[in-house]
């Protein structure tokens, strides 16, 4: 397994028009190209914002920490203590199927302590090389291994390398999956130090941000970072939401390539 995360920069940005827990979304569109406002949705289902998701538009001071986890055992326990003692209550941490499977009692502290479960994949790669049914497969496949163990129905998904393109977003939609993404990389994976990483999150991040971090034993700096980071945006005044939540407060910001 490998923890890169790479993101094209081109492609066609806009706001999406959704209506998401009782929210409505005014669309716009940049450069002439447009999305569908929202999937069809199922019999009883809420609809599904399109795209991937970065970042919401709003002036609130609030920002949504989110953890992957694809693979180790010596990351996950320290960041979790240092979300409790910190008194953090809300984050969203994506997993992925193998490590839920073996690795059940952290999965199962995740979902007690209250914070958001999204699916991170099974086999960790990337999703464009891939055609729709291997898609269908390996996200079913994370999706039970996650359920089995936490007895929860993932709906959020982040793509193994945070690797998509249009065709990969329409499908996850389809399945009814919103696709997250991040607006501030913490960079935690390539290791730069924790001083680098504290300062590239707290000076980077914005209203409304979703921030990229790991809880794998590839970005083991997190443990030191996180508690600088967490005291830093408290002290520019900025309060902690899961995904969920943060895009319940505002207007969406997505893309797709």
């Amino acid at each position: 397994m490998r923890d890169k995360h790479r993101l094209k920069k081109a492609g066609v940005w806009m706001m999406t028009a959704a209506l998401f827990a009782g929210l409505l979304v005014s669309p716009s569109v940049h450069q002439g190209t447009s999305l569908p406002a929202m999937a069809e949705p199922a019999t009883g289902k809420k609809p599904v914002p399109q795209g991937a998701i970065y970042k919401v538009n709003t002036e609130k001071k609030i920002v949504a920490l989110t953890f992957d986890i694809s693979w180790g055992e010596k990351a996950p326990g320290p960041i979790l203590d240092i979300l409790e003692q910190k008194g953090v209550k809300k984050a969203t941490f994506f997993l992925s199927g193998p490590w839920t499977t073996t690795h059940p009692e952290i999965a199962k502290r995740i979902k007690t302590m209250g914070y958001e479960i999204g699916n991170h994949g099974n086999k960790h790669d990337d999703f464009p090389k891939h055609p729709n049914e291997w898609i269908q497969e390996q996200v079913g496949k994370s999706e039970q291994s996650i359920f089995d163990t936490t007895g929860v129905k993932t709906t959020l998904i982040r793509t193994p390398n945070g690797a998509f393109d249009k065709r990969v977003i329409q499908k996850l939609n389809t399945m009814g999956y919103t696709v997250i993404q991040w607006n501030t990389d913490s960079r935690d994976w390539m290791r730069p130090g924790p001083d680098k990483i504290v300062d590239r999150v707290v000076s980077k991040a914005i209203p409304g941000d979703i921030i990229l971090m790991h809880a794998s034993d590839s970005a083991l700096q997190t443990i030191d970072a996180l508690p600088r980071i967490i005291d830093g945006l408290r002290a520019k005044g900025y309060e902690f939401l899961t995904v969920s939540e943060l895009l319940s407060n505002a207007n969406v910001t997505s893309k797709a390539e």
